[in-house]
């Protein structure tokens, strides 16, 4: 998938998953500012986890994969994952309708996430809830700060 101007990888690595040989986003050329690139430690498929957050309301939305992902997200306003399971890049909304406006990217203190604010147009999942946390809620005891 070939987002406009963005030049697809010239190369992607096979790479072992699940007991099956999977294609990998390791080796991608990077058009990611080389500061930044630096900044970012990434898996062993050259991959760190995306927070996708409701910029208003501080609302947990999704959790996505990224790797130059991140340079098309800060460079288009819209957010792109890298899809583990389909190996290509997804413009979130461009089946669904489902899209998210980013407003605001920040890398956290380790350099291994991204915490992306959006305006989430739609429902955040793909099973059509708002967000992905809504349909499993564990219990869980409540923990209560001591003075």
């Amino acid at each position: 998938m070939n987002c406009g101007t963005h030049p697809e990888p010239a190369s992607i690595q096979v790479g072992w998953r699940g007991g099956q040989n999977v294609l990998m986003p390791n080796d991608r050329p990077s058009s990611l500012d080389p500061v930044i690139a630096a900044r970012l430690k990434r898996d062993e498929h050259g991959l760190f986890p995306a927070v996708a957050q409701q910029w208003d309301t501080g609302e947990v939305l999704m959790v996505g994969w990224m790797d130059d992902a991140l340079h098309r997200t800060l460079t288009t306003g819209r957010c792109t994952y890298w899809s583990r399971s389909r190996q290509e890049y997804w413009v979130k909304g461009d089946t669904s309708g489902h899209q998210q406006w980013v407003k605001s990217v920040a890398l956290d203190c380790d350099g291994d996430t991204v915490l992306v604010r959006v305006d989430q147009v739609g429902a955040a999942c793909h099973t059509g809830d708002r967000t992905c946390f809504d349909a499993d809620v564990l219990d869980s005891v409540v923990g209560v700060p001591v003075p």
